[in-house]
């Protein structure tokens, strides 16, 4: 039977998916949750341009398919020399996409400069339908206005757009609103951010674990009418692949189950088809793909750090004395963290763990412990009704 969610055809142990560069830590913006804890100017002791060549020689060193390389900051403009480093990218063969901050930077002339870099895709930050709520989560005003700009202008240019949206307690009620912004406007996948306690972000507050499973299965209903992505939201993969087998046997009792939260966003959203006049598809727009933290995902911090995510603070080694390939396949860290049978508690007796795992980050920022409880999940192993389906789709 064909696997709801999506795995790589290769090993995760040999190669990632998906490197994140942090190619600086400077950013203009002063955002609430900034994990980076961004500062307005350049690291002195930041990779050089030489050093950043070098680490683009080792992603090109873990063969095809070569993983996407996402520049991202801070704000990767305030890099002057980001374009000599995405044409040697380029003229490496590799996948790249970058992570600009909604400023001036963010211009017409320098997104020309990035398409014709060999950049494909980018991702913008919109976390809340209005200038007024945007902008005061992003710490500066006329963010917003910004960032629509250069959304509109990327969709001009043949960018493809990723849209991310951070969830806190100051937007949650507010994800219907954004979600009606993206259908305005072309957007490549909608990837929803949870918090974890890092940087900046230990000041705010999360929503609760119940509120966390009524906005998966929100965004569950609102990936029938946009590609959905989650990240340091894992159980939303879980989420999916209930849904899938729940729709299988026309059974919605179910989601009665659900806490209350859903339904008044599930009544938002559907009023939001009603008025627009959306038409859904008959399954999800492009099922999740299973990575996590060191497993088939690795960060570089702006000082050549590798870590399993820039959410997680464990540090494997530094390119500067190793190369990616070496740390990422050989790191005792990273290959604990490929191992799922290696979860504690609830996550590691759980059914769904081989396609969720949970958030190792928000296990470490809570306990210390990398290999800890995702806290944020409710889900009680055992208790889905279909088991059997689950079987058939190899996840017991």
């Amino acid at each position: 039977m064909k696997k709801i969610i999506r795995k790589p055809s290769y090993d995760l142990g040999t190669r990632p998916f998906m490197i994140i560069w942090e190619v600086t830590q400077a950013c203009d913006l002063a955002c609430k949750h900034c994990r980076a804890e961004a500062v307005p100017h350049h690291h002195p002791k930041a990779l050089n341009l030489d050093q950043g060549k070098k680490l683009l020689r080792d992603v090109k060193e873990f063969g095809d398919p070569r993983p996407i390389v996402v520049f991202t900051g801070g704000d990767p403009f305030k890099r002057h020399d980001l374009f000599e480093l995405l044409t040697y990218g380029k003229e490496l063969g590799l996948a790249m996409a970058i992570s600009p901050s909604g400023t001036p930077l963010l211009s017409e002339d320098n997104l020309r400069r990035v398409k014709a870099s060999g950049v494909k895709a980018l991702s913008l930050s919109i976390d809340g339908p209005d200038a007024k709520i945007h902008d005061a989560f992003r710490g500066v005003p006329g963010s917003f206005d910004l960032t629509e700009k250069g959304w509109e202008a990327a969709n001009e240019l043949g960018l493809k757009v990723q849209i991310n949206t951070t969830v806190t307690k100051h937007n949650m009620h507010l994800l219907p609103d954004i979600f009606t912004l993206l259908t305005k406007r072309k957007v490549m996948t909608w990837s929803v951010f949870f918090l974890v306690s890092v940087g900046r972000g230990k000041a705010l507050h999360d929503i609760s674990p119940e509120e966390y499973e009524a906005v998966m299965h929100f965004l569950y209903d609102c990936s029938k009418y946009l590609s959905i992505k989650t990240t340091e939201g894992h159980q939303f993969k879980r989420i999916v692949t209930e849904r899938a087998i729940l729709e299988k046997h026309n059974d919605t009792t179910y989601l009665d189950n659900v806490p209350s939260p859903y339904k008044t966003l599930r009544n938002a959203l559907s009023n939001i088809v009603l008025q627009g006049q959306l038409r859904a598809r008959a399954g999800i727009r492009r099922t999740p793909l299973h990575i996590n933290a060191g497993k088939g995902f690795v960060f570089i911090s702006h000082l050549g750090n590798v870590q399993p995510s820039g959410f997680l603070p464990l540090v494997a080694g530094n390119i500067k004395e190793k190369s990616l390939r070496e740390i990422y396949q050989s790191s005792s860290l990273f290959q604990s963290l490929r191992n799922e049978k290696l979860l504690h508690g609830a996550c590691g007796c759980c059914e769904f763990n081989s396609v969720c795992g949970g958030s190792r980050s928000r296990a470490y920022a809570e306990s210390g412990q990398a290999l800890a409880d995702d806290s944020s999940c409710v889900y009680q192993p055992g208790s889905f009704p279909y088991q059997s389906d689950l079987i058939n789709y190899g996840l017991q």
